[in-house]
């Protein structure tokens, strides 16, 4: 029910059209900036005026950018999208910008919202980019901020795919630095420098061309898929704690991005997770290949 893929077969790579003409490079500069913006404690109600704060600052990031950004709903979720309206959008990117009580957050969820923001200035130059970016609010309250529009969206088949980024930049080469999530059948190995993707009967079909994308554009970047199938994630509690819950439970074809949280970061919800635990080369390589797919799924 579980499979593990991190490789594709040598004459599907040969058949694999790579679009090498798009530039899409990353500034590695960029995502320290983001993360030493936003890494303060800001949970929706504890640190209600640094939540707030950071809303109001990545609006104006997104406007800075060109982007048309909104605060929308009871939770304060954040929408932004480039030249096309909303109603045209067919791939979401999404990331949670809170955090829990008293911690900076760096790479919950700093780390994707810096991935979020620096795909977003790398897809700009796409004509009519159908893309909708996303920053959640309360992922730390119960997925309040995702459920809200997943149960909007719901009534909705515009969506092609949906990307959620949660905590992506922590990465470690240490052996015995990676854990398993307990009860999940799976064996991975025990270096934690990878990027997860999970996936569903919703989204499984998407597994192979990301991989794909990753041994051309950024080889040096390992990649384990985990394919969950047969509505077999409602077991497994641990896959279902990210923005991307909602959406399976709307049937909807979402994909989780993750560095797997606490199974690797020893900063997990803690004063720790600053800015300089980050690993800033993978965190650039998990963009380059985040920008890679969606550039891949909108043209």
């Amino acid at each position: 029910m579980l499979i593990v893929n991190s490789k594709v077969s040598k004459q599907e790579s040969e058949n694999f059209n790579s679009g090498d003409n798009f530039n899409s490079k990353i500034d590695e500069e960029y995502l320290r900036y983001i993360i030493n913006k936003i890494s303060i404690p800001r949970h929706y109600i504890a640190e209600h005026d640094n939540n707030i704060a950071i809303k109001n600052w990545l609006i104006e990031e997104f406007q800075d950018m060109g982007f048309k950004a909104l605060c929308q709903g009871k939770y304060d979720n954040i929408l932004a999208t480039y030249n096309s309206p909303l109603s045209k959008c067919k791939i979401i990117l999404g990331a949670h910008y809170d955090s829990v009580p008293e911690s900076p957050g760096a790479d919950d969820n700093a780390s994707a919202i810096a991935g979020l923001l620096a795909t977003a200035k790398a897809l700009k130059q796409i004509t009519n980019l159908p893309v909708l970016f996303i920053a959640f609010n309360r992922e730390e309250d119960g997925l309040l901020g995702s459920s809200e529009l997943a149960n909007i969206f719901s009534h909705s088949n515009q969506f092609n795919c949906i990307h959620i980024l949660e905590m992506i930049g922590y990465c470690s080469n240490d052996k015995g630095s990676q854990q398993v999530p307990p009860g999940l059948p799976i064996k991975i190995s025990n270096i934690g420098d990878f990027i997860t993707i999970i996936s569903n009967n919703q989204s499984n079909q998407f597994v192979k061309p990301i991989i794909q994308i990753g041994e051309h554009f950024v080889p040096s970047l390992p990649i384990k898929a985990l394919k969950v199938f047969y509505g077999a994630e409602k077991y497994f509690p641990h896959l279902l704690r990210s923005d991307h819950a909602p959406f399976w439970d709307k049937n909807m074809p979402a994909i989780m991005w993750t560095d797997t949280s606490e199974f690797r970061n020893p900063n997990y919800h803690k004063p720790s997770d600053t800015p300089d635990t980050i690993d800033y080369k993978f965190l650039r390589n998990v963009t380059e290949l985040l920008v890679r797919v969606i550039h891949s799924q909108i043209t």
